[in-house]
Order: structure tokens, then sequence, then C-alpha cells
């Protein structure tokens, strides 16, 4: 077994794109990857190529006639009016493009292979940026995902022999088609930190068998760790899982355009530093991300913080260079903070904590009590 980390990518990323107005017509996986190349991060011994999900293994999860219809609308690169309704492919954030198949298939090929490593006890941590895609339904895309790798590489790893798995969710948006899948298997806790009110709205405290914290909008870094450390943290570790499999979406960040939160990367990397002490083997995810500096800066910044690498304070030339070569259509004509280009790490947004925090953490302890109850009963 590896005791280094180890990181899951593929060149798909660099060339694939939603469409030219999309959230997701930014580069982050190919940024990533060069940046923590740039930075001597990410050394070919430790770096994998991503496998494709073959159908069979896709269909762990997600309805055949799905997949079918993925297919299908990446070789004709059009979707009819009857499969766009019935899988929502085309419409509501879920465009057909040129790799509409093969680049989640990629995604979840990545997090299989994970699963598979961290089960046979190959690796202690592997970081797959391109993964946590935790919208996707069983059979419809849904908010910029159509399959879903967190809920198949759980599947993996019980599948495995695995019989505790603990998915923690620090993306803005609620991870519903993990918890519409596997929120009532005994054998999963599900723990996530999202936006209250933030699509989908769903994730309330008292919802099913997870530990849902929903956030307010301007949440910031003190804010976060209370939640994180007295409402998220020990619920996770009393579960005692054998296996962590972590959403590291970087769209609660302040600079993101999807979300309403206040957040600096540093909780996030806080965050990820946390569960990796707990000790069970772990895959992380990337996920949300809308601001390509913000991002990459972020996703980067974890891999760093996973591998117990010191963040510099001011990035190398070839680095700096790197970000200020990013187009973004959405700040086309706005100034972006020099930061964005020279450092990694942004300064903590750390201020006040409000009462409603207090009284969110209380609620959720409430709930999660009850939640680790019923856990335990079953297991």
């Amino acid at each position: 077994m590896t005791a280094r980390p180890l990181f899951i990518g593929s060149e798909i990323y660099r060339r694939s794109r939603y469409g030219s107005n999309h959230p997701l017509a930014i580069p982050r996986v190919s940024t990533c990857i060069d940046l923590a190349r740039l930075l001597g991060w990410l050394p070919d011994e430790i770096y994998i190529d991503s496998p494709t999900a073959t159908p069979a293994e896709l269909a762990r999860f997600h309805a055949p006639d799905y997949i079918a219809a993925l297919q299908a609308a990446e070789a004709a690169q059009a979707v009819s009016a009857e499969d766009s309704q019935r899988y929502n492919i085309g419409r509501g954030g879920n465009p057909v493009f040129g790799e509409i198949f093969r680049r989640p298939a990629t995604a979840c090929g990545a997090s299989l292979a994970a699963a598979d490593m961290l089960a046979k006890g190959q690796a202690r941590t592997i970081y797959s940026p391109a993964g946590g895609t935790h919208h996707g339904q069983k059979a419809a895309a849904s908010g910029f995902c159509y399959l879903n790798d967190p809920v198949l590489a759980i599947l993996r790893l019980l599948d495995h022999g695995v019989a505790r798995v603990a998915y923690v969710d620090l993306d803005a948006h609620h991870c519903d088609g993990v918890e519409a899948a596997l929120g009532d298997d005994p054998r999963v806790l599900l723990a996530s930190i999202h936006e209250a009110g933030r699509w989908p709205q769903t994730g309330a405290v008292d919802a099913g068998h997870a530990v849902n914290i929903p956030a307010p909008a301007g949440l910031n870094d003190a804010e976060f760790a209370l939640l994180f450390d007295t409402a998220l943290l020990p619920h996770v570790e009393a579960f005692g899982p054998q296996v962590l499999v972590v959403q590291g979406g970087a769209d609660a960040l302040a600079d993101d355009p999807l979300s309403n939160l206040a957040l600096s990367n540093n909780a996030l990397w806080r965050a990820g530093a946390a569960l990796q002490r707990l000790g069970p083997p772990m895959l992380m995810t990337g996920g949300g991300g809308y601001n390509p500096w913000s991002v990459a800066r972020a996703w980067v910044g974890m891999w760093g913080t996973l591998n117990g690498f010191e963040i510099p304070k001011a990035l190398p030339p070839a680095a700096d260079s790197l970000l200020r070569s990013l187009n973004w259509h959405r700040r086309k004509d706005q100034p972006r903070p020099e930061a964005w280009f020279s450092t990694l790490q942004d300064e903590p947004a750390d201020g006040p904590i409000r009462a409603e925090i207090f009284a969110l953490a209380d609620a959720v302890n409430r709930h999660a009590e009850a939640v680790s109850q019923a856990h335990r009963r079953v297991l």
C-alpha cells in the first residue's frame, strides 16, 4: 500500500466544455493538474489516468435505458423531445455537448477505481477533482450532473464488504442525488453543510437519516468551523466509518457566482485535513466551483493539504502565468484581484458567529443523535 496520496485525472477535461455560456464553460480539472505539476506536487508516479466506467458498471445504480440515452445523445449530438422530457437531457442546465456520456463516465471510472484501491488497502488517500457529481439521479440528469459518481463509489465499497461508509459533502448545494439513493441505508452516514434554500431546496435538518446542516447566506470561516467541529465531525467520528468519501466542491467560496456563502479556501482545507486525521481511507472528490481561479486555487490547495505540503505565500512565475492565462466569460471586462493569480491561499474570512449559527448547531445535534441511535440499532 502506498502511504502517499494518489491523484486520478484525465485529459478529457482539457478539451471538453458544456457550452460557451454554461457555468461549466471553464477549465477546472486541467488547470488543477497543470498547477499542481508546476508546483512540483504531482509527480508521474502518483498520477493515475482515469478509466472510463462501462455501461455495466454504471448500471449498478443508473437505469440502463438512461445510460443508453446518454450514449445516443453523444453519438447524435442531439436528443429527441421525448428523451429530453424523460431524462432531463438538453434542458435545465444539462446540455447536449461533445462528451455528454464519456466525460461523466470518466469521472465515475475514477471514483470506482478509487473505491477498489481503498477497499483493497492499496492507498490511504485518493484525490479525484473531476468527481463529486452529487445531483445525478438514477434515470435523469440534474444540476449539471449526468451520472452520480459518489453513489457508484459508495456502492462499490459496500460491494467489497465495507461495513460503514461516511459521505461528507462540503458543496454549497445539497447532495440530493446521493441522499435519494443512499439516505436510508444504515451502512452509510450522509453529512452535508450547504446553503439553506439554495437549489435544490432540500437538505433540511430534520429530513431523513442524514446529518444535514443548511447554513444561512453569508456563512464565514468561523461559523463554518463551529458547525463542522460541533455538528458534523463528532457524528462522523462516532459512526466509525471504515472509509470516507468526501465531496470537496468549491462553490461555497466567497468568489463563486452560484452561492451566497462567504468562505475562504482555508475553511475547506481545514475540513479536509480534519477528515483525513480521522484515519480511515479517504476518497476526496471535487464538485461545484464556477470561478476558474477560485476553484483551481482551492482544489490545488486541498491536494497540497492532503499531502502535508506547505502552501506557498506566493506562486512561482510559471504558476502565476498559468492563472493569468485563464479567461472567464462572466468577468470579461471586470477587474480581477491580484491574489487570484499570485497566491493559492485566500485571506481568512473570519467574522462574528451569529446567534442563528449556534441555534442551527443545536438543532442538527438533536436530530443527529436520533440518526446515530437508528444506525446503532441496525449495525
